[in-house]
């Protein structure tokens, strides 16, 4: 069988059963193949793999040519921040719940996985957000997700004020309980919950969803993909922050600027061939149930 890839990671959810499980059959499976196989170290915790093949995720992104991600989807979300900037193939095996971004099923992957490796995938790029804070024109933090960049009070149920800017021209000031900034790969998640519209993810764009606005005539905005928001904290309160896909916290201070634009590092994702968008949503979102 010729091979498409000879380096291949392997990331999963630390201390996770169904996960650990998963790993190990992948690596077995791949080394009797004779792939050259690296585990990430957080991974392999209390897994019986040699020491040599275990890395930390950015040294997988520059060693691997393929990085294969055993979770969920917020498991693709943390390895996919690091792994977008090499050039690193990313392919998912679902061990979490809805799973929108992982293809493979855990019970058997060999088919699918074997087509893969012999060269018979599709090939996506997946665009990031930069999230960049400045306060009195300085830089002073700043981070990167797939998903969405959220604006948001720490605390529940608690209104703030700020304004949007696009390319530096005005757009609105708001009351509301925040603001969501997603990605066309975001649309099917946190902005989609909040109301936001779904986007293929071939669209070159950024979707902008109010979290329950303080007007009825407040609604969700898409803008054109290399366009740069810019978010302006007009609140006088301390416990705001800036989210990242959920798992990385940027804080803020009254009179921030926050600014969000498309990074210059896409995530390379393959797929099986059989993969097709409108049947994952049909099946993640159950648009095949029938009503009765």
């Amino acid at each position: 069988m010729t091979q498409a890839f000879k380096t291949i990671a392997l990331i999963g959810k630390p201390k996770h059963q169904g996960a650990n499980q998963t790993v190990m059959a992948l690596y077995h499976w791949l080394a009797e193949q004779n792939y050259r196989l690296l585990v990430e170290s957080k991974t392999a915790e209390g897994l019986d793999l040699p020491e040599n093949c275990l890395r930390d995720l950015a040294s997988l992104g520059e060693e691997a040519e393929l990085a294969i991600v055993v979770g969920g989807d917020g498991n693709m979300l943390g390895a996919a921040r690091v792994l977008a900037r090499f050039d690193v193939a990313v392919l998912g095996v679902n061990r979490g719940n809805l799973g929108f971004l992982t293809d493979l099923s855990p019970d058997n992957f060999e088919q699918a996985l074997g087509e893969v490796l012999s060269g018979r995938f599709k090939t996506e790029y997946r665009f990031l957000l930069d999230a960049q804070v400045y306060r009195h024109k300085r830089l002073v933090s700043s981070n990167t997700a797939v998903n969405e960049i959220v604006l948001h009070p720490d605390k529940i149920a608690h209104m703030i004020e700020f304004s949007v800017s696009i390319d530096e021209q005005f757009v609105y000031s708001q009351r509301s309980d925040g603001l969501i900034v997603s990605t066309p790969t975001g649309s099917t998640a946190y902005s989609l919950s909040a109301g936001g519209p779904i986007i293929h993810p071939k669209m070159d764009a950024m979707v902008l969803v109010p979290m329950f606005p303080h007007t009825l005539s407040s609604r969700p905005l898409v803008v054109e993909g290399n366009s740069l928001v810019t978010l302006q904290v007009t609140s006088n309160t301390d416990d705001l922050q800036i989210t990242c896909d959920s798992q990385v916290v940027l804080s803020l201070q009254p009179g921030d600027e926050i600014r969000v634009q498309k990074s210059a590092s896409p995530l390379r994702m393959v797929h099986p061939t059989c993969y097709d968008y409108y049947q994952v949503l049909r099946s993640k979102l159950g648009w095949s149930s029938k009503l009765y």
